[in-house]
């Protein structure tokens, strides 16, 4: 095997890997709010953005090295994704914070609340029943960090697979 062809292997189990990483980190997030129930707040919604922009990126990525494009389009593209997700992991850390009381959140942070009625006569009911998430609350602790904390690990691990494949030659 040649040297190139060595590389080009490389990014594309780095894309590959990549993309179905953040496939799965954000399809996770959305299982817990669809399936589990977790109503996500407003800083959460906004740290699912660095992957709805990556994984099309990913999917390029995984194109363009399939496809034997020059490797710096690959490249490029694993770097970006990469680059996402370090701006992904700042947030977690910036949501982290304000969840631990370290610093202070957004002054309007909160989601619509849902599944409130549109039957009237239930409306005041529901209205003092549900209550949109709030920032500065974490909806569940697993092994003490909370879903802003796992994106922080995720993030990390997911921005050095896709630098580790934009960085082979």
């Amino acid at each position: 095997m040649t040297a190139a062809s060595v590389a080009q292997r490389q990014h594309l189990v780095g894309a590959v890997l990549v993309t179905l990483g953040m496939a799965a980190t954000v399809g996770g997030a959305l299982g817990f709010e669809h399936i589990g129930g977790y109503i996500p707040c407003a800083l959460c919604l906004l740290q699912r953005n660095p992957y709805y922009y990556g994984i099309p990126l990913g999917l390029l990525a995984v194109v363009s090295s399939a496809l034997k494009f020059p490797a710096w389009i690959t490249r490029t593209l694993l770097l970006l994704v990469g680059i996402l997700m370090l701006v992904g992991a700042g947030m977690g850390v910036y949501h982290s914070g304000v969840e631990w009381h370290f610093w202070e959140g957004p002054s309007t942070c909160a989601t619509a609340a849902q599944g409130i009625s549109s039957d009237v006569g239930d409306l005041l009911g529901d209205l003092d029943a549900k209550h949109a998430p709030s920032c500065t609350d974490a909806a569940l602790r697993v092994l003490g960090l909370s879903f802003a904390g796992w994106n922080v690990i995720a993030s990390l691990i997911l921005a050095g697979i896709a630098l580790r494949g934009a960085a082979k030659a």
